[in-house]
């Protein structure tokens, strides 16, 4: 592929450049990407060694905390990097495969919470053919689907920005490399452009939150026939899911729903999606949860049993 640009390297501007904020930036941001580690590591670990949290949904919830871990992966190091140094680079074939990652995990992550809305949908409104529908080979190949349909929405983004010409300045008002601001740099017309990535990220996100609230609000006009202790138990996990819905497509939406300017708050929304909600997802999953919390209180049982 023939790339025609003259950049071997972009400047990244960064969330500030005031010294004193970048070191309290650094501090914050190291501990909450510890805090993503950890907390979607555990959720993984108890998934993983609690036979009774072996059902579709928290096989999603396993996936979801995995997503989450490479999601921040991909920026929250390099941010925390770039505010201990003055002259923050990244060179051309790094941006573009951050950039390729970002959209990757971003479009998979929206598809995975999607199975997780159809996954309640189906136990709450059709509960005597759950086991049935929602088997373990379809929730395979639901998770295959979500991170195949994101790789087809990031290699788009991708190749979209390749084919632009890249003449300098080389200066991205970011702390990563994304489309608007890659193609704000672009020594061409990128109107056409722009309005693809309209049509892939902004209506994959728009599309993909109607889907969401529809199917929930579905669930939550269904409950009505429920007991008030079954009422209870779903509007618990299902206000867990509206919660990260509402945190992750929010902020997407309003990056990605309109033509390719940046304003200066796109930095701090961009937090929302790439660093605040793959740490709170873990706690809001097991805060409301029992199931979730027992399992972590058995196996840390067991960790102290073994260690003495």
């Amino acid at each position: 592929m023939k790339i025609r640009s003259n950049v071997s390297e972009f400047i990244l501007l960064g969330l500030t450049q005031n010294h004193d904020l970048q070191i309290f930036c650094f501090g914050m941001f190291l501990i909450m990407f510890t805090a993503i580690l950890l907390g979607n590591l555990l959720i993984i670990v108890t998934i993983k060694s609690s036979p009774r949290l072996n059902s579709p949904m928290y096989f999603f919830l396993g996936c979801l905390s995995f997503v989450d871990i490479c999601y921040s992966t991909v920026t929250a190091p390099k941010l925390i990097a770039d505010l201990l140094v003055e002259k923050k680079t990244i060179p051309y074939f790094g941006c573009i495969a951050q950039l390729f990652f970002i959209h990757l995990l971003g479009g998979t992550e929206i598809f995975v919470l999607t199975a997780m809305a159809y996954d309640r949908y189906i136990a709450i409104c059709k509960p005597l053919l759950y086991t049935a529908i929602m088997n373990k080979c379809v929730c395979s190949w639901m998770v295959v689907v979500s991170w195949l349909g994101g790789f087809i929405h990031s290699i788009v983004q991708t190749l979209l920005t390749t084919h632009l010409p890249f003449c300098g300045p080389n200066v991205i008002d970011h702390y990563f490399c994304d489309v608007h601001p890659l193609l704000k740099l672009a020594c061409t017309d990128t109107y056409i452009v722009g309005l693809i990535v309209i049509a892939n990220s902004g209506m994959i996100s728009l599309i993909s939150f109607l889907v969401l609230t529809i199917s929930y609000i579905s669930i939550l006009v269904m409950l009505r026939s429920h007991s008030s202790e079954g009422r209870l138990k779903a509007l618990s996990t299902c206000a867990s899911h509206i919660a990260v819905v509402i945190l992750y497509f929010g902020p997407c939406i309003f990056i990605y729903l309109r033509p390719s300017t940046t304003f200066s708050q796109d930095k701090s929304v961009a937090l929302f999606y790439t660093i605040i909600t793959p740490m709170l997802n873990p706690l809001i999953y097991t805060l409301r949860n029992e199931e979730v919390k027992n399992a972590m209180r058995k196996l840390w049982s067991k960790r102290i049993s073994v260690g003495k």
